[in-house]
């Protein structure tokens, strides 16, 4: 199997990189990797994965009871073996953080806005409604007025009722007459939405990994742990950009935008390496009851199918 010189750059750039966070990596492993597989791994097995990226045992150790203090995991004693697997909050928990990674790039937009208005909350817990709200995507359009265009109605009643605020806000519904990219609309978003920044991590993400799927090319004897490397590498990059990106109508932004090309790149990158992939996990990974199951059948639909 060939091993991809490249690859083995950006591997080891990743286990150089200072601090490695450990909780974060695993995260990306469980929500990419473990999630649609059954949701439970051994640890030695996962200590075993992680070894390769420049986690030692102890900081896997580490993170693992931190990731299970917060609530995200849940272990099971089986001998002198522990597995660990996602609670029904944690998995709710990477259902909400991963969708949007292998979702639709832009859903068709009509103009409709959720404008939700927190002006009845005090200050504290309106600092808190404000930080959840933007990490889904909401922009201050005003003072005490969030707004976004494409908001997940799913997601904004779970937030509202685990801050015990839904009798307190204001939510309601717009529509934007007529031109839905108007100058001034789109002066507002500029202002609303940090954009350039978002725009900048997305071009580093395209010089790190462009390179790789040129070297992909023609490539049909991959090296499944390298691929496998590979491929959290890339999600775990571009999950971490989507945490910052507000998921706005394709009308909203900017010409070319780069996150566009990201997302190909990150979705033709996957294609040609997530098989090799899944058979280094088969090969590797154990639950309490054997081998890792095989992957769900939504697992085939990111990216719109790989």
């Amino acid at each position: 199997m060939k091993k991809l010189k490249y690859a083995e750059e950006l591997i080891e750039e990743f286990k150089n990189q200072r601090p490695i966070r450990g909780g974060s990596i695993i995260i990306t492993i469980y929500g990419d990797a473990i999630a649609p597989r059954g949701g439970s791994v051994w640890l030695g097995s996962l200590i075993q994965l992680l070894e390769p990226l420049g986690l030692n045992q102890r900081l896997v150790r580490t993170s693992i009871f931190r990731l299970t203090k917060d609530g995200w995991l849940t272990s099971n004693q089986v001998g002198r073996r522990s597995y660990y697997s996602l609670t029904e909050t944690g998995r709710r928990r990477f259902e909400s953080a991963f969708k949007r990674v292998y979702a639709e790039l832009y859903p068709e937009w009509q103009g409709k806005w959720d404008l939700l208005i927190n002006t009845q909350l005090d200050n504290e817990l309106r600092k808190v409604l404000k930080k959840e709200l933007e990490w889904q995507g909401f922009g201050n359009i005003a003072p005490g007025v969030m707004a976004h265009p494409m908001a997940d109605m799913a997601e904004i009643n779970e937030t509202l009722q685990e801050l015990c605020v839904s009798n307190d806000i204001i939510h309601m519904k717009a529509s934007l007459i007529e031109n839905l990219t108007s100058a001034p609309l789109k002066q507002l978003v500029h202002e609303c939405w940090n954009l350039e920044e978002l725009s900048q991590g997305y071009q580093a993400f395209l010089d790190r990994f462009r390179p790789l799927l040129r070297a992909l090319e023609g490539e049909t004897e991959l090296d499944p742990e390298q691929c496998f490397q590979l491929r959290i590498l890339m999600i775990h990059h571009y999950r971490r950009l989507l945490l910052k990106d507000p998921r706005l109508p394709e009308k909203l932004l900017p010409a070319d935008w780069v996150g566009t090309s990201a997302r190909v790149l990150c979705r033709n990158i996957y294609r040609k390496i997530h098989e090799p992939a899944e058979a280094f996990l088969s090969a590797t990974q154990e639950t309490a009851d054997g081998p890792l199951p095989e992957p769900a059948p939504h697992f085939y639909k990111r990216f719109g199918g790989i």
